[in-house]
């Protein structure tokens, strides 16, 4: 009975909301399982999406950054930096436009933040506050349960790992909204002040589980 009751303790525990401001995730070690799996609010479609986060890696080969898939699409909605080609990598139901120019440098925080809109099936890259070009990729609405994970790229929905394409470093400030951010609120982003938070996620109200070794802990900076 003690250790039924301590099941659902730790059940309760990670999915109850956790304000992780002035937080950060940090994956130390290649692996192909340590991830967090992110629980959004409950949607069974997408017609328009905005994903921001801040990362800090030393990586010098392909990895993953934000990984979303359905049971129809894997690569549902996924942000994946492709070294070879030197390029960023937005993937909407399994459809790839490639982002090249960004000075993706290692061992510095970079804001990335991804839009796109159904209505008019464009995508579009703010890196590290500058707007790319808008691209078209797909005008068809993504559906299905979401299985969101970070530190993981999923070649099927919570599985299908792959150790070279795995994120190592620092992960913070996760946020999805249902709609396109605007350049304003964008930037407001960019800068870490006063925006709207992610309405599907909110780093300082996030829903997540941790699976292997992955850390919290306070977020690096810089004094000045």
């Amino acid at each position: 009975m003690t250790f039924f009751l301590l099941l659902v303790t730790l059940t309760v525990c990670a999915a109850s909301p956790q304000d992780l401001s002035g937080k950060m995730f940090t994956f130390p070690k290649e692996t192909n399982t340590a991830r967090v799996i992110l629980t959004p609010k409950p949607i069974q479609e997408l017609s328009a999406v905005t994903v921001c986060h801040r990362s800090f890696t030393d990586l010098k080969r392909d990895h993953i950054l934000f990984s979303l898939a359905t049971q129809s699409n894997s690569n549902a909605f996924m942000i994946f930096w492709d070294e070879g080609n030197k390029e960023m990598e937005p993937h909407i139901r399994d459809l790839k436009r490639e982002y090249r120019g960004q000075d993706y440098k290692p061992n510095m925080w970079h804001s990335v933040c991804t839009t796109w809109d159904s209505s008019s099936g464009l995508v579009q890259l703010w890196f590290d506050g500058q707007p790319s070009i808008r691209k078209y990729i797909t005008s068809e609405a993504i559906r299905g349960s979401p299985m969101i994970i970070i530190g993981q790229e999923q070649d099927s929905h919570g599985g299908g790992f792959d150790l070279k394409q795995c994120f190592v470093g620092m992960m913070s400030d996760v946020h999805m909204w249902d709609y396109t951010l605007s350049p304003c609120e964008m930037q407001k982003y960019v800068d870490d002040l006063n925006f709207t938070p992610g309405n599907l996620l909110n780093w300082s109200a996030m829903e997540f589980q941790i699976i292997d070794k992955v850390l919290i802990e306070d977020k690096l900076m810089t004094c000045h």
